[in-house]
């Protein structure tokens, strides 16, 4: 406990150098967050919808991160669709199922480790009980990649693909919550190895920057290693509140010649996402001035339909289909930035106070 009020006081210490001058001290209001949430999660639970019933494949943008969002929007007071919910686990346990012997044989499936460690992390958030599936991935997780101090993805679709700290951070946790007892000591030492690759390892984004700190926390790293880390990425936060999930301007080629301009402007992915780690492993309260200003950026930002719009950085590699989420091709990844904003609003709203 002692270490925990340790890591809390540094936080708010290097929040309090940080935060500008001119810092707004106004506190979101209350209603307005509900009010955002509560718009917002008919659209990430129709997004969900359509994928499951469209695909047999497990997808992190459209299962894995809405999945964080109701269960947290949940816990604070909302009311979720508990069928939708119910019907995401199974679907999600009954594609490891299918992909069991792959598993056992360390082969694993499309996407590899980010896939199948988000897999395990969105069945953690529904309480799902360990069993046939959950321990032959469990098992993947050891085997794959087992000479490397880390895990890798297997493809580059930034920003959720493409960043060791992701594939890391989503495997160290599945791993850590579906390990069976035979599996604890392999588990363990991986864990540890882990770990010190993340304490020496740099950051290029804000993808890296984020799951850098949140699996420090998985990896159970000191207070002041995460303080550190919860730092670094604090010091991107922009003028307007707001996280961008690049550092500098860069182009990419579509189609033919189309060539498509990114600029390292906020958005919603990434201040969601910054605001969310930040709380979860740098015991980073709601009320503190940085996440307030993100909050206000998040509230601005929000489009009329309920959603956060953000562009696709990805090349197009699968038929396109329509889940019912907004924004047509650019609907996967804004469903996750919605799902990240939708989590780090509803981790801002008080809980509804429990009845004697």
């Amino acid at each position: 406990m002692r270490l925990v009020h340790c890591l809390a006081a540094v936080v708010v210490i290097i929040s309090a150098r940080l935060a500008r001058a001119d810092e707004p001290a106004a506190v979101v209001a209350q209603a307005d967050l509900r009010a955002a949430v509560q718009k917002a999660i008919p659209l990430i639970t129709k997004g969900a919808v359509g994928h499951r019933e469209q695909r047999t494949c497990f997808a992190c943008h459209n299962q894995g991160t809405p999945i964080l969002a109701l269960v947290t929007a949940r816990t604070h007071g909302f009311t979720v669709d508990e069928d939708e919910l119910t019907k995401q686990y199974k679907f999600i346990q009954e594609f490891l199922g299918r992909n069991k012997t792959e598993y056992l044989q360390g082969k694993g499936q499309g996407g590899q480790a980010d896939t199948a460690g988000s897999a395990l992390m969105a069945l953690e958030l529904g309480k799902w009980q360990p069993d046939e599936a959950t321990n032959a991935v469990a098992e993947y997780l050891l085997l794959y990649q087992a000479d490397s101090d880390h895990w890798s993805g297997a493809s580059s679709r930034p920003p959720s693909e493409g960043s060791p700290f992701t594939s890391t951070f989503v495997s160290l946790r599945g791993l850590a919550a579906f390990q069976t007892e035979a599996q604890k000591e392999r588990a363990e030492k991986r864990k540890v190895q882990v770990r010190e690759w993340l304490l020496k390892a740099t950051t290029k984004d804000h993808e890296d920057r984020v799951f850098r700190l949140w699996g420090l926390h998985a990896a159970g790293a000191k207070p002041e290693e995460l303080a550190a880390a919860a730092k670094e990425l604090v010091s991107k936060q922009r003028d307007d509140g707001g996280w961008s999930q690049i550092d500098a301007h860069f182009e990419v080629k579509r189609e033919g010649d189309k060539v498509v301009t990114f600029e390292p402007n906020s958005d919603a992915y990434a201040t969601g996402s910054a605001l969310v780690v930040l709380h979860l492993a740098g015991e980073m309260k709601p009320s503190d001035p940085i996440y307030q200003r993100g909050l206000a950026n998040l509230l601005k930002s929000q489009v009329q339909d309920g959603s956060w719009h953000v562009k696709s950085r990805s090349k197009p590699f699968q038929k396109y289909f329509e889940t019912g989420f907004p924004h047509k091709g650019d609907q996967f990844i804004s469903s996750a930035a919605t799902s990240w904003a939708v989590t780090a609003m509803a981790l801002a709203c008080e809980k509804p106070s429990s009845r004697p």
